[in-house]
Parts: C-alpha cells; sequence; structure tokens
C-alpha cells in the first residue's frame, strides 16, 4: 500500500466557485487541490487529484487506485451520487476504501439527493462542511479512522 490518496472528482465540480456558489461555495477545485496538497504534505501522504465529466472515468479511476495500491480515495462523484449503479459495483469491487465527499449535505437537499449508491458501499461519509469536507477526509484516512 503507497501513501497516495486519489482524490476523485466527478461532473461538474470543474465549475466549483462559479456554479451556484451559495450552495456549493466559491472556492475552485484548483484551491481545494491546493489545500489538499499542504495537508497531504503534513500528514506525509500524497495526492492524486482528478476531475471528470465521465461517469466511465470514474469507474477506471477506481480500477487504478486498486491496481497502483493507493491507500484511500476520496470520491466526490456529484450528481452520478444518486444516480450510478456502476460507480457503487465499482466500489464494491476493489479492496481499497473509499470515502464519499460532498460540499453540501445532500440530505438536506432535493429527494433525490438523499439517496446515494456510493454511500452504500463507502466506508465513509463526510458531508456538509464546504471546501473543508475533503480535509477532514483525508484526515480521517491519516488517523485510520475508516
Amino acid at each position: 500500500m503507497s501513501d497516495t490518496i486519489y482524490v476523485l472528482n466527478g461532473p461538474n465540480l470543474n465549475l466549483l466557485g462559479l456554479r451556484e456558489p451559495e450552495i456549493y461555495g466559491s472556492t475552485t477545485l484548483d484551491e481545494i487541490a491546493g489545500m489538499l496538497e499542504d495537508r497531504a504534505l503534513e500528514l506525509g501522504l500524497t495526492i492524486d487529484m482528478r476531475q471528470t465529466n465521465h461517469e466511465g472515468m470514474l469507474v477506471d479511476w477506481l480500477h487504478e487506485a486498486q491496481a497502483q495500491g493507493a491507500r484511500a480515495v476520496l470520491l466526490n462523484a456529484a450528481a452520478y451520487t444518486h444516480t450510478s449503479i456502476a460507480i457503487l459495483d465499482a466500489i464494491k469491487a476493489i479492496q481499497t476504501p473509499v470515502i464519499e465527499v460532498h460540499l453540501s449535505d445532500p440530505k438536506t437537499r432535493e429527494d433525490f439527493r438523499h439517496l446515494s449508491y456510493v454511500g452504500m458501499a463507502a466506508a465513509k461519509t463526510v458531508e456538509g462542511h464546504g471546501a473543508d469536507s475533503y480535509r477532514i477526509a483525508l484526515e480521517a484516512v491519516a488517523s485510520g479512522d475508516l
């Protein structure tokens, strides 16, 4: 097992900082990546931060995390959280622990966001802390709190 943490981000998260800042905040994904890299360095970890708008790419990256011996995956699958059985199956197919991450708290939003396929297989969920959700999830990996 390596000290690399995959941080996988799904559709529309490339627009963070611009997209609905009243829900998702004004922090960009690049700013989150910088914050995570700094905190990971302090914790003796390495971040591999990625974003895609394509469901199959997230599945491929989950498989890759397993193949590369990643310590864990922080996954913000965005809208695919609520729709993707393929991502659920990919999480179930790997042994690498996955922490589900959300900027907002889906349980306080529209009814369709209350169902999380990712959460059905994730080792832990961190939600509702804005950009800090990623840091909290990273620290959970570092402390072994999975």
